[in-house]
């Protein structure tokens, strides 16, 4: 589990280095008029926060085109297109706040947010946000406790992974790499990735809100067991790799 206290993200300008890409400015269709909402009345979505009324993922196991978009500023979540605001997103978090876009229509984008319920989701009017695209893509099978990376639908490994324990699963579902940490006084593993999701059962863990990660662990017997709080503990030479990958990608858990 993630705990959100300390930590060092890696700079925004790496993330946009490894995004392979310069982040353009936004307009993705036809200009369409500008829902204006008092931001001071929402609910942020973080890891911490719960937004029940965002809507939920209809299709949890559906890759999607690669397209991520960053607000660069406070933004509102809608329902839907031109519909009511349920929440906003900021523009940081963990470093840049980059967002996988699950669907979109003239004027608007949905992606998949970091809040709870896991799977939720939001609908961003596309003004004043960046648009990015990763060909990545990370897998992880909770059944053979395996992890897998592509990029351009190559395959650039396949690793043994630990994965949740059965009272503590690591939640099914697409979600996405949130962040990338580097804080050299955990000894379990120095490098976290937080990704979108949160534990099923725990609401907390280790001081933060049971946010779900992948990460790396000491103890080589781990891989291949289903023995975690929900995180995904992964060997070195698959979190060098992982490192590497920009913010947004999509996770696809499943459990084959």
């Amino acid at each position: 589990m993630r705990n959100e206290r300390g930590g060092t993200s890696i700079p925004a300008l790496a993330v946009l280095v490894l995004l392979g890409i310069v982040a353009a400015v936004g307009i993705f269709g036809n200009k369409t008029k500008h829902v204006t909402v008092d931001l001071t009345t929402l609910t942020a979505s973080t890891t911490a926060t719960t937004i029940a009324t965002a809507p939920l993922d209809t299709q949890p196991f559906t890759g999607t085109g690669g397209l991520v978009v960053h607000p660069r500023s406070e933004a509102a979540l809608f329902t839907a297109p031109d519909a009511d605001a349920f929440g906003k997103i900021g523009p940081t978090q963990f470093g840049p706040t980059w967002l996988p876009v699950v669907e979109q229509t003239d004027g608007w984008v949905r992606v998949l947010l970091p809040s709870k319920p896991n799977r939720s989701t939001g609908w961003l009017q596309d003004e004043d946000l960046d648009r990015a695209s990763s060909s990545y893509l990370i897998r992880v099978h909770t059944s053979s406790r395996t992890i897998e990376l592509f990029d351009k639908n190559k395959s650039l490994g396949t690793w043994k992974a630990g994965v949740g324990a059965k009272k503590t699963p690591t939640p099914p579902g697409r979600t996405f790499l949130l962040g990338s940490i580097i804080d050299h006084k955990r000894s379990a593993s120095p490098i976290v990735l937080p990704l979108g999701a949160h534990s099923p059962t725990l609401d907390t863990f280790g001081g933060g809100p049971g946010t779900v990660a992948i990460h790396g662990w000491p103890n080589p017997h781990v891989f291949g067991a289903a023995i975690s709080a929900g995180c995904v503990r992964v060997p070195k030479t698959a979190l060098a790799d992982l490192q590497k990958v920009p913010l947004g990608t999509l996770v696809l858990i499943d459990s084959k």
